[in-house]
């Protein structure tokens, strides 16, 4: 941030009372971890903010401090709605645009207080007094921790800062294996371990954390219902409301399974098909690239959706066979590249 908005937003804080941090549906680890790093940062100087999220997370992330503190708006939307109207300040954390919160957006969009995004998405346009978008970002842990240092308020911050921060970083990056080749993250990195977090606790936190029936899951899905194209270099998989019934499905069981199928040599993209659980004729879609295969402009050509060059996300509405239809006609559209 230049000078002119450093002190914009240190007065936008300053003067506000009732702080809200919001982040998007379905949060993962990056909305999860800025929001509870902004937020203590914002406690450090005196504010007491309060976190707001869409609908439930993953219970691999609840081991971060101040997560049992997080507001969920599907499970307390009258308070959660009485919060936006009085609000002063309202921070919108690693969504780009209005629709990403779903249910909350009316209670966002009406909102009186003044909005600040931090976010690294392409073309935002959530309406705000600020925006802080950096789309070259590793995640938005990595914008939220430069803030905090252009703040000056790393120093007196600790483990409870530093931990989500790192969290969100590296889930993010899919462990660093993607979009974190620039040398400024691991100089991020080496700051944040100054104050004592077991990063190999975090990952074990996060992808040693699940339970038998996912990592049967995980088999079944890998074994009876991959779908691998090599003429495209791609593969795909699908998941039934019946078999996430039959596998005990929970929030977060089905993260990380469209990386999976990139480990097949070659491989240059994955697809995941998967059935709300709740909504019929709701397909959510996950893609996962490498090196310069545009994920993202798959998702937002074919899928409603969009993200990052590697990792990109998107929806169907409509039928498991429509859904498997679209991919036939997108991996024939990017044929080309593909195939490169």
């Amino acid at each position: 941030m230049n000078e002119n908005q450093l002190a914009q937003l240190s007065q936008l804080i300053s003067t506000a009372e009732t702080i809200l941090i919001t982040c998007h549906k379905s949060p993962d680890g990056d909305a999860i971890g800025a929001s509870l790093g902004w937020a203590e940062y914002l406690r450090s100087i005196d504010k007491d903010p309060v976190v707001i999220v869409p609908d439930q997370y993953p219970d691999f992330l609840k081991w971060m401090s101040n997560s049992e503190k997080i507001v969920r708006y599907d499970k307390h939307r009258e308070k959660a709605d009485m919060l936006f109207k009085i609000a002063d300040l309202v921070f919108c954390l690693d969504y780009n645009t209005p629709s990403r919160v779903e249910e909350m957006e009316t209670a966002l969009i009406s909102t009186l207080a003044p909005r600040v995004l931090i976010d690294h998405h392409l073309s935002p346009d959530v309406p705000t007094v600020l925006t802080i978008s950096e789309p070259e970002a590793s995640s938005t842990c990595e914008l939220v921790f430069r803030l905090v240092w252009q703040l000056g308020g790393f120093t007196k911050l600790g483990k409870q800062f530093a931990a989500p921060i790192y969290c969100g970083m590296m889930t993010d990056t899919g462990g660093f294996t993607y979009n974190s080749s620039r040398p400024e993250i691991f100089a991020i990195i080496s700051e944040l371990l100054t104050k004592g977090i077991d990063k190999d606790k975090i990952y074990r936190n996060v992808y040693h954390n699940y339970s038998e029936n996912r990592i049967r899951l995980m088999g079944y899905v890998m074994y009876e219902k991959l779908v691998y194209l090599p003429k495209y270099h791609a593969a795909y998989y699908t998941l039934t409301r019946e078999e996430q019934k039959r596998f005990n499905f929970i929030k977060g069981d089905a993260e990380g399974l469209v990386n999976i199928p990139q480990q097949i040599k070659g491989l240059k993209l994955s697809i995941s098909l998967r059935e709300d659980s709740e909504k019929d004729n709701l397909i959510w879609v996950s893609l996962r690239s490498v090196d310069d295969f545009p994920a993202n402009q798959v998702a937002e050509q074919f899928f409603n959706g969009g993200g990052h060059l590697n990792a990109a996300g998107g929806r169907i509405n409509g039928t498991m066979e429509e859904a498997i239809a679209t991919i036939n006609k997108a991996l024939e559209s990017f044929t080309t590249l593909l195939q490169a």
